[in-house]
């Protein structure tokens, strides 16, 4: 039975991949990603990874979702669509060099049976959310930071992108 679900989430979510990649309108390229989050988080389930499918629900399907639809809709995209989408070929060659590199980087990871250095007693006793969180705000702390201070220039950079520029003549007084 578990073949079956991980057989439907994993084609599903590769299925609203292309189609976030590949749609035309920003708001069903917000969809598709909307659709690929909770399959992905439909397989932290199969691995009993409960901490990690709220957190891709709560922070990625809901906040950064949100937060891109917004920005999306701040920037006001008024584009030509004949020079997006009119040849797949270059959507084709990229995603098969990208998709041949992705395997061979996971077929040669050093990480791919690597263990945490949280004991199963200390996880028992305070909870896997309390181990995540000590383990992030104690070793990760830089980087967690750090990606806090990308997230919040990527929205000003956005906001200050989608600012519609006022004529000369208003701003001179005449």
């Amino acid at each position: 039975m578990v073949v079956v679900f991980f057989s439907y989430f994993a084609f599903a979510s590769i299925a609203a991949a292309v189609l976030t990649v590949a749609l035309r309108h920003p708001v069903h390229c917000g969809l598709a990603l909307l659709a690929l989050l909770v399959h992905v988080s439909g397989l932290f389930i199969l691995l009993n990874a409960e901490f990690i499918w709220a957190m891709q629900v709560i922070a990625y399907a809901g906040a950064i979702l949100v937060l891109y639809l917004f920005v999306l809709m701040l920037m006001n995209l008024k584009t030509d669509d004949r020079y997006f989408h009119s040849s797949y070929l270059y959507f084709l060659v990229p995603a098969v060099i990208g998709s041949l590199y992705v395997l061979a980087l996971l077929v040669r990871s050093p990480f791919g049976g690597a263990k945490g250095d949280a004991t199963t007693a200390a996880v028992l006793q305070d909870g896997d959310t309390h181990a995540v969180g000590i383990k992030m705000f104690s070793d990760y702390l830089l980087q967690f930071e750090i990606i806090g201070v990308f997230l919040l220039g990527a929205v000003i950079g956005a906001i200050v992108l989608a600012k519609t520029p006022k004529p000369i003549a208003d701003k001179r007084g005449e």
